[in-house]
């Protein structure tokens, strides 16, 4: 196992959405923030890979939620670096409120990228050493993503404010993307339990994009799926189960 960082957060009014609860993507803000602190103490920061060529990327989000933190409340975030193996690095996030119980769950699936082909690169031992990560040969798989039967679509346009340090869209954004589509009346009415997220490929500045998406009942309750699109090529998928 990893070392662990532990962040303290107040979730701040623009945090929240109309129900006052914390939005995903600011939560997922929060979280990164949480790992860059630690990998800053650690002396690998951002400006660290970059000058080895690099960029961290995310493959995959599984997302577990008890409850979603609310507008004003005092959460801790803690994440752990676990383990790694020749390409793909795996860490854990949890959010806890004041009385530490947990309400959210998060594990993430990192590559390093090259920032001039933007082609992945290999996880040297040198980089990944100051999180004291295990390393592990086998790739770890996430559940598979059901794909959209019969959805419908709304256009988004990529603007330069989608565009992080890393030269692609931001990961949050893409979560603005797969939920907006769903629209006022049902986001109001309910609350992601388990998400599952997959980013096949990077989406460049002034593409336009297509955020497909259907629902489903299920005995466990609603489900949407979700595909972000350019023409035929598939950029990010995901599955929400809601209560």
């Amino acid at each position: 196992m990893g070392k662990r960082y532990t962040m303290p957060y107040e979730v701040a009014y623009y945090d929240g959405d109309i129900t006052k609860q914390m939005t995903l993507p600011s939560m997922l803000a929060v979280v990164i923030k949480t790992s860059e602190e630690q990998s800053a103490l650690l002396g690998r920061d951002a400006e660290y890979i970059a000058g080895l060529g690099l960029g961290w990327v995310i493959t995959n989000y599984e997302i577990k939620i008890d409850r979603l933190p609310k507008v004003g409340e005092k959460i801790t975030v803690t994440t752990e670096a676990l383990s790694y193996n020749k390409y793909f690095c795996y860490r854990n996030f949890w959010i806890h409120d004041e009385e530490g119980k947990e309400c959210v769950l998060i594990k993430s699936t990192f590559v390093l990228m090259n920032r001039e082909n933007r082609k992945m690169g290999s996880v040297s031992e040198e980089i990944i050493a100051p999180y004291e990560s295990e390393k592990i040969k086998k790739i770890q798989r996430s559940e598979k993503i059901e794909k959209v039967e019969d959805g419908r679509s709304q256009s988004y346009r990529v603007r330069y404010f989608d565009i992080d340090g890393n030269q692609h869209v931001n990961n949050a954004i893409y979560f603005n993307w797969l939920l907006d589509v769903l629209g006022y009346d049902f986001l109001s009415a309910h609350q992601p339990v388990h998400i599952n997220v997959k980013f096949d490929k990077e989406v460049e500045y002034g593409h336009e994009v297509e955020s497909h998406y259907d629902i489903v009942e299920e005995e466990q309750g609603l489900k949407t799926r979700h595909e972000i699109r350019i023409g035929e090529q598939l950029y990010c998928e995901a599955n929400i189960r809601w209560n």
